[in-house]
């Protein structure tokens, strides 16, 4: 059985008092991280001492961690389809991640096909915290993704509605808002950046609704990356999480929170400690802006980007395997507008550096729409300055407009340096692999198995659009290309490969001897 990544929020029918099996269920994810929120603690617990016992912090911050139980209808049911399968075709995580709610299945665990029918209505049960004394509380998404009704339950067992002030699917944060007669106990925003791999934490939320449960652990790793949108910077813990705990908070030895548990990654659907969780210095900001806001507008310039490597680097003269080597550039976005070109590699932003994708992805996903901006590329063995206005678009990607041009005959030439034989694309080509009459190029019509184009992952099919950022329109400006980049003393050559409707950068290293 393969690993999966779920999301512990639980599920069950209206008046049942427990679920047998929750283990199995499969729920949706939200997205995930980051905007700081005001809020006074009403409590100030003590430091623990090395060895010493949390009861300290529980006693101050447990009274301030709430049960969210939301209602929703029960839609899209079915018996023995796929919509129980443990993919969905939305999910943010990629393909080895589970959605446990939302747009792919029902917010209940698995039933006998004639129990499913007759149910109309959910519940689901996470976790929050409150953050002020007048009532707001902090959340994920997920947990209150598609609600219909809203009920918090305090630590004192006392039930009250609440109502919703913000969401923010691609960080996984929400805030709702209850109303109290008198002032409600709160915890304190905790500084998550002064966490290090073996600090000691606490988790506290109400895993499978059996009430507020205290969990201790350390903290794994730093900055993890799941693959789930742009704020992928997760905390890892080893604390047991489990369905339930979504939303509550991950606090240290002073009972401050440095983050809010949102995943675990798990076999059987239980905790193996493996836990995430968002950190608190980027949650504080999400928060602040959904309160002020209700909701956040993430920034958009309609790129596809790739990691650079250190074979990209030499290819293109790079000292560092640094910065967002851009893929594709989506036509009629801010990136074209700015004249951004494909095979530009984003070595800064607004005055900032950009030393992976990642780091470009979060930094524009916090920009506003309107924003302008100074934008550093490398391009041709050399910096480039442009100025470039985000967009408000959130999607994802587009395809990229392939470059023009005429292809001549059919004649295959030999590149041993890479082990690779071409051809052009003739009108029998284009028709047997599909092109358009706008892609040109030089066909990859044979890979020597031993050689470094085979290793690289290049296939036959395959068409190379450019050779080291240079459009090549023929197998012999391609051949020449690749030549060219040997004579020069580059140890590798960077070429952009078009498959199906895909485009990538591949650094291909040139053979020894």
């Amino acid at each position: 059985m393969s690993d999966i990544l779920r999301k512990h929020r639980f599920a069950a029918l209206l008046g049942a008092a427990i679920i047998a099996a929750p283990l199995a269920l499969p729920m949706v994810i939200g997205n995930n991280a980051a905007y700081a929120a005001a809020g006074t603690s009403t409590a100030v617990p003590g430091i623990v001492a090395p060895g010493g016992s949390f009861a300290p912090v529980v006693a101050a911050d447990k009274p301030a961690v709430v049960t969210i139980t939301t209602t929703m209808k029960a839609e899209n049911v079915s018996s023995d389809d796929d919509s129980d399968s443990p993919l969905g075709g939305n999910s943010p995580f990629d393909e080895q991640f589970r959605q446990f709610f939302g747009q792919q299945g029902v917010p209940m665990p698995r039933q006998a096909p004639q129990q499913r029918q007759q149910a109309q209505r959910a519940e689901a049960l996470g976790s929050g915290f409150v953050i002020s004394s007048d009532g707001y509380i902090v959340t994920n998404n997920h947990v209150i993704d598609k609600a219909m009704s809203i009920k918090v339950t305090l630590d004192d067992g006392s039930e009250v509605p609440a109502k919703l002030i913000g969401a923010d699917p691609k960080s996984d944060l929400a805030v709702i808002k209850i109303e109290s007669k008198k002032p409600l106990a709160t915890v304190t925003w905790g500084d998550s950046d002064r966490l290090n791999a073996g600090d000691q934490i606490l988790a506290i939320g109400n895993p499978f609704g059996i009430g507020t449960t205290v969990t201790a652990g350390i903290v794994s790793a730093r900055g993890r990356d799941l693959h789930s949108g742009p704020y992928d910077d997760f905390i890892q813990i080893d604390a047991p999480i489990n369905h339930g705990n979504s939303g509550g908070p991950l606090v240290d030895l002073e009972g401050k929170v440095v983050g809010i548990n949102t995943a675990i990654y798990s076999p059987n659907g239980g905790s193996v400690g493996v836990g995430f969780a968002i950190p608190s210095d980027q949650a504080q900001k999400v928060v602040a802006k959904l309160m002020k806001d209700g909701s956040i507008e993430h920034g958009f310039i309609g790129v596809q980007i790739q990691p650079v490597t250190s074979d990209v680097a030499n290819a293109i003269g790079l000292d560092k395997a640094e910065g967002a080597l851009v893929a594709n550039v989506s036509g009629s976005t801010p990136a074209s507008k700015a004249g951004i070109e494909t095979g530009d590699v984003i070595t800064g932003l607004g005055g900032q550096p950009v030393k992976s994708p990642r780091d470009l992805s979060r930094m524009v996903a916090d920009l506003a729409p309107g924003a302008k901006q100074s934008l550093t590329v490398w391009r041709q063995g050399a910096p480039k300055d442009l100025s470039i206005t985000i967009g408000g678009n959130d999607r994802d990607e587009q395809q990229a407009s392939a470059d023009d041009g005429k292809k001549s005959g059919s004649e295959a030439q030999r590149v041993p340096t890479i082990g690779i034989g071409l051809a052009d694309i003739t009108p029998d080509v284009r028709q047997a692999l599909n092109l358009s009459r706008r892609e040109a190029g030089a066909l990859i019509e044979s890979v020597a198995p031993d050689k470094p184009a085979a290793d690289a992952g290049l296939q036959p099919g395959d068409v190379i659009v450019s050779v080291n950022q240079l459009p090549v329109k023929s197998a012999k400006e391609a051949k020449s290309a690749v030549a060219d980049a040997g004579k020069a003393g580059r140890k590798s050559v960077l070429l952009l490969i078009q498959r199906g409707e895909n485009q990538t950068f591949v650094a291909v290293p040139f053979a020894i001897g």
